[in-house]
């Protein structure tokens, strides 16, 4: 198995750098390949900008605009994305597994990674990628499908407030544009999330649990059954990319988007 650990914290003596640490370690106790995107240590840019598209961008034409899209897609097709996108686009293509590790930060990710994700996920090579039918490929479909991905999350909060009724809401509520919008948009099969809470208060007795928590859903990476999301092009939903009627009658919201 092939993993890419992509780690967005900037302390590597947190209880994150910790878990991180003991997860890269398990995987290579079982034999797995493991790469990591330490983001903070490589100093990412976040940012979006013509730089990254090489002469696709050229802004010496009349009238010229950058249109982030089609520019990364043209860059990409060419070859011309920058040194650092095209680097971890080769660990993407790599790797079978993807780990994506964060602190909560309202409600989202650090900035850095969601630029990471800006910036690597591009058209032609996360989305705007169409099947022999005409139709996208996108929410289970794409050049990331047959991938898995999980997110491992440090949260703040008490475990108690993230829950259905808790007042941080459900943890797959508030990781439902990372998880569906995101990685399965790309095509990627999304396991569960683990997710450690109180993160700041953690006793050693607490972190033990977590600690053999993570160790055993990475020792099931391969075999754990995803978040059974719906597929865009599956037959769920019509040609205007609705929900059929009769799916989850009655019912709306982030819920539907799950068989």
């Amino acid at each position: 198995m092939n993993v890419l650990w992509i780690f967005a914290h900037p302390e590597p003596r947190s209880l994150g750098g910790s878990l991180r640490d003991e997860g890269l370690r398990t995987l290579r106790e079982e034999g797995a390949d493991v790469r990591e995107s330490d983001l903070y240590t490589m100093k990412w840019n976040p940012v979006v900008d013509a730089g990254d598209f090489g002469s696709a961008a050229r802004g010496d034409r009349e009238g010229y605009r950058l249109i982030v899209g089609a520019t990364s897609k043209n860059a990409f097709a060419s070859g011309e994305l920058s040194e650092d996108i095209r680097a971890e686009h080769e660990k993407l293509a790599w790797a079978d597994t993807v780990i994506v590790q964060f602190p909560l930060w309202w409600y989202g990710m650090p900035a850095i990674l969601k630029g990471w994700f800006d910036r690597v996920f591009v058209k032609g090579f996360a989305y705007g990628v169409r099947r022999p039918d005409g139709r996208t490929s996108r929410y289970g479909e794409g050049v990331l499908a047959g991938k898995r991905a999980m997110v491992l999350l440090t949260a703040g909060a008490p475990e108690a407030t993230i829950g259905p009724r808790g007042v941080n809401g459900e943890i797959n509520d508030v990781l439902f544009p990372l998880q569906h919008g995101t990685l399965w948009y790309a095509g990627m099969s999304v396991l569960p999330p683990l997710t450690v809470c109180g993160a700041d208060r953690v006793s050693p007795e607490q972190y033990d649990v977590a600690a053999e928590a993570l160790r055993g859903r990475l020792r099931t990476l391969s075999t754990s059954d995803p978040i059974p999301f719906r597929s865009q092009n599956g037959g769920d939903y019509d040609e205007n990319l609705v929900l059929r009627d009769d799916l989850a009658p009655g019912r709306s919201g982030i819920g539907v988007h799950t068989s």
